[in-house]
């Protein structure tokens, strides 16, 4: 499973002209699932991404986190964070996982964040969505849980 995290000072998805999910300051996670994950990956990185120490502390630096300061999170499918390049022009998505299995550790994965106590916001599954945010830094991280665990 991979994330592209942002730190924003507020971020929204509309799909057509109606806002589906919207945040003022917080998190947006863009999430891609591959066909190997399972609920493991989606806890740990649940997890990682609430506790990142991404925010500035009364000093400025970064020392606090998105479940310290009760910040919100945009949870946008994209599966696209699969797309191998690497031959040709055109990208590959094999690695990513089949909508059904995809939506069903999507949604898993924005339980465990509500579960945390963050206030999350979603985009709309499999749909064309339009995203605006401000990113705030600019701040902006990948995790996999390939990786991580």
């Amino acid at each position: 499973m991979r994330a592209v995290v942002q730190r924003v000072k507020k971020a929204s998805v509309t799909v057509g002209e109606e806002i589906k999910g919207q945040i003022a300051s917080g998190l947006l996670v863009f999430l891609g699932v591959s066909r190997e994950d399972q609920e493991g990956d989606a806890d740990y990185l649940a997890d990682k991404i609430v506790n990142l120490r991404i925010f500035e502390d009364s000093a400025g630096k970064m020392n606090c986190s998105a479940l310290e300061l009760a910040q919100e999170c945009l949870v946008v499918s994209q599966f696209t964070l699969y797309g191998d390049c690497r031959k040709g022009r055109r990208p590959s998505f094999f690695a990513a996982a089949a909508p059904a299995k995809a939506d069903q550790l999507y949604q898993y994965f924005v339980e465990q964040i509500k579960k945390k106590g963050l206030r999350v916001a979603t985009g709309e599954f499999q749909a064309m969505m339009d995203v605006e945010l401000i990113n705030d830094g600019p701040v902006t991280l990948l995790l996999d849980s390939g990786k991580g665990f």
